[in-house]
């Protein structure tokens, strides 16, 4: 329970989003959903890193893919050697990544490492490639690798936990539609650093149409699920979601932390 305390607490210094709809969830289910988002979010913290440069982030992605493959859950002593002089600047989230996936329940730990490993070798070739795209359908590959294929994740996780079962294609819309109000809501700061998500020729009303063509989706995907855990946890997020799209649309940067709360009060009661 200590080590659970401790990954949420993690989890509510770096994520105002997931940490409330994580955090509600019955303990097993927690423990498994916190150990996912934990676990990519140490990935995803190398990807963005403005202090490594590509080839460096690859070699730390695709070593921490290799060690999660040894069906182990990873091993920390070897993330230390491979990581060497990056180690002191990488986040605490990713320093730590071998204790997330090792908090996951036993029974469904290893599709978490599976899901990680896949997701760190997609995001290495990315990086390689200087996050490189001009089609849309670069544009579905790269939402794909690093979030539609979490919507086929959390499938997973809510029919390992009461069978609860989804229609995947639209779990893969949920990820997607997400990560393009990410896109949107970070294209000034992506673009400073160099990067640019748009296909060719796109401007941002392509792009939120794009995100709201993956909403619909990621609504159906949410309409259709029982009550219960699965639905209480994927209603937060997408209405923060619609909400930013709906705030970005107006011309403004994000949504305020008081719109964030209103919004996750609207969906939970409190």
């Amino acid at each position: 329970m200590n080590s659970q305390k401790d990954a949420l607490q993690v989890l509510k210094e770096t994520s105002r989003t997931f940490y409330i709809p994580i955090s509600l969830l019955p303990n097993d289910l927690k423990a498994a959903v916190a150990s996912a988002y934990l676990c990519m979010r140490a990935i995803d913290e190398i990807e963005d890193h403005d202090a490594l440069d590509n080839t460096t982030k690859a070699q730390l992605l695709r070593a921490i893919s290799l060690s999660l493959q040894t069906g182990t859950g990873g091993h920390g002593d070897r993330f230390g050697a491979d990581w060497g002089a990056s180690r002191d600047r990488l986040p605490e989230v990713t320093q730590r990544v071998d204790e997330w996936a090792k908090l996951a329940p036993p029974s469904i730990a290893p599709r978490i490492w599976d899901a990680t490993a896949a997701m760190a070798d997609r995001m290495a070739y990315w990086a390689e490639c200087n996050w490189t795209i001009r089609t849309v359908a670069d544009l579905d590959s790269y939402t794909f690798s690093v979030a539609g294929a979490v919507g086929l994740l959390l499938s997973d996780l809510w029919a390992w936990y009461d069978n609860t079962q989804t229609n995947r294609t639209d779990a893969i819309g949920f990820g997607r539609g997400l990560q393009t109000v990410n896109i949107l809501r970070n294209a000034r700061e992506d673009k400073a650093r160099g990067v640019d998500f748009f296909p060719d020729g796109w401007t941002a009303t392509e792009m939120q149409a794009y995100a709201r063509h993956n909403l619909e989706m990621a609504d159906r995907y949410t309409e259709s699920l029982p009550p219960g855990p699965a639905l209480n946890f994927c209603k937060i997020p997408l209405v923060l979601a619609h909400g930013t799209l709906k705030t970005l649309a107006l011309g403004k940067e994000k949504l305020s932390r008081d719109d964030v709360m209103q919004l996750i009060g609207q969906v939970t009661g409190r």
